[in-house]
């Protein structure tokens, strides 16, 4: 009996430390940093791991476990592949081309919203943003145009295209793995309410900033990022892997698999070197998703998450129920960050359909709804300040919140007519 005592006991205090270690790295993430230290988000979520190893005896074996290790290899994949269109100088064009539609602001709007949005669906998201910013932000202020709606409708159409594919962005990649959605499948349930979020977020934001386009201060036009010289041949290169990747997942091979082999041909380059590839991948992304599933992984062990859901049902919250699962989600993706709130929710919540489609899109929606709701957000905030340009919280909030509102509603609409 004593040994049966002894032996509850050390469970229940091994289960208190992980749970204490869980909800210090949760509540670090949320606030974004850990007094006294330089900590980011992606530090906040490799110490996690690291004190579950340390203080909760989570051995190597189980933090490798927990790692969904297909979700890292596809995200590195898309990373290079990313990259190298970045070194080939296609954003720039990209971005070039559509900062020329400025003689006609509307259509200038719909025109970078339909590309940010179209490319973020393929392409990682942040850097649409990170390379779109400058040279649009530097159009608009050399036309004399308040580039701040033009910014922060770039960011919430990253964020509404990168809903559109398993490929959009990272939380995305991990709900497909995670759930062994399809490709085709997934993109067929996601377009009609994508497409009706691009469209009711470029009449909102049309609608209440087309009263507001002169400048209202001067701003310097600083320029500092790094721009590539377009190179025809690399990008057309590029281009082809990247369209024949796409069709592949259409297939049974792992997409995992894809994505390696298309960027082992890149890195295979006669133009580009090897650490100018690895360079530009989003290597705190990669850490913050391998933290976070040690970190979740532990806490799933202990069956706290279930038990959570279950006390949360009984109190008359259904996490499972979509409008509760969509808003949640939603909210958790501006308190937490969208990656730790998904990667918190795939472990707690019956992944049975629809929850991962609401799961992706609402996460992805959701971002547009503060600044600190989505990475892209943060960045395009921080080039436009780099220029002079500054889009404050309010400035973001009144058309975050209501597009975020009527896309989320669109989402529900969607789901209650096909679910």
């Amino acid at each position: 009996m004593t040994a049966l005592f002894a032996a509850s006991t050390v469970e229940t205090n091994h289960k208190s430390v992980i749970l204490a270690i869980f909800a210090i790295t949760y509540l670090g993430i949320a606030i974004g940093r850990i007094p006294g230290l330089k900590l980011n988000r992606p530090g906040i979520a490799l110490l996690g791991a690291i004190a579950m190893m340390i203080f909760a005896g989570v051995s190597t074996n189980d933090a490798v476990s927990y790692v969904n290790w297909p979700t890292i290899s596809l995200l590195f994949g898309f990373f290079v592949i990313s990259a190298q269109l970045r070194l080939s100088g296609f954003y720039d064009k990209v971005a070039a081309g559509i900062a020329g539609q400025l003689n006609h602001p509307a259509q200038f709007l719909l025109v970078l919203m339909l590309a940010s949005g179209g490319l973020s669906a393929f392409l990682n998201h942040d850097i649409v943003c990170f390379v779109f910013a400058p040279i649009v932000g530097v159009a608009l202020l050399r036309k004399q145009i308040n580039p701040i709606p033009f910014l922060i409708a770039l960011t919430i159409a990253s964020n509404i295209g990168a809903a559109a594919t398993l490929i959009g962005n990272p939380q995305n990649m991990m709900i497909g793995q995670v759930a062994h959605l399809g490709f085709g499948s997934y993109l067929a349930w996601s377009i009609v309410p994508v497409i009706f979020a691009m469209g009711a977020a470029y009449g909102i934001i049309w609608t209440m900033s087309k009263k507001n386009l002169q400048m209202a201060s001067t701003a310097s036009e600083v320029f500092s990022q790094q721009s590539y010289p377009f190179n025809k041949i690399h990008t057309v290169k590029g281009i082809i892997i990247l369209v024949a990747a796409i069709g592949l997942f259409f297939t049974s091979l792992p997409k995992e698999v894809i994505a390696l082999a298309a960027a082992g041909i890149h890195l295979a380059s006669t133009k580009f070197k090897t650490d100018d590839l690895l360079g530009l991948v989003d290597w705190p992304i990669l850490v913050l998703f391998i933290g976070l599933f040690v970190v979740a992984g532990a806490f799933q062990s202990t069956g706290s998450g279930d038990q959570a859901v279950q006390w949360l049902a009984q109190s008359g919250f259904n996490l499972n129920a979509p409008v509760n699962l969509v808003l949640t989600t939603a909210g958790l993706s501006n308190l937490i960050g969208n990656s730790a709130a998904v990667m918190l929710l795939v472990k707690i919540v019956n992944l049975a359909q629809p929850a991962p489609y609401a799961l992706a899109l609402a996460n992805s929606f959701g971002g547009s709804l503060l600044i600190i709701g989505s990475v892209s957000n943060i960045i395009v905030v921080q080039q436009a300040r780099e220029m002079g340009i500054k889009i404050g919280f309010w400035d973001f909030a009144r058309l975050g919140i209501p597009v975020t509102l009527v896309i989320l509603g669109g989402l529900l609409g969607w789901m209650a007519l096909v679910h």
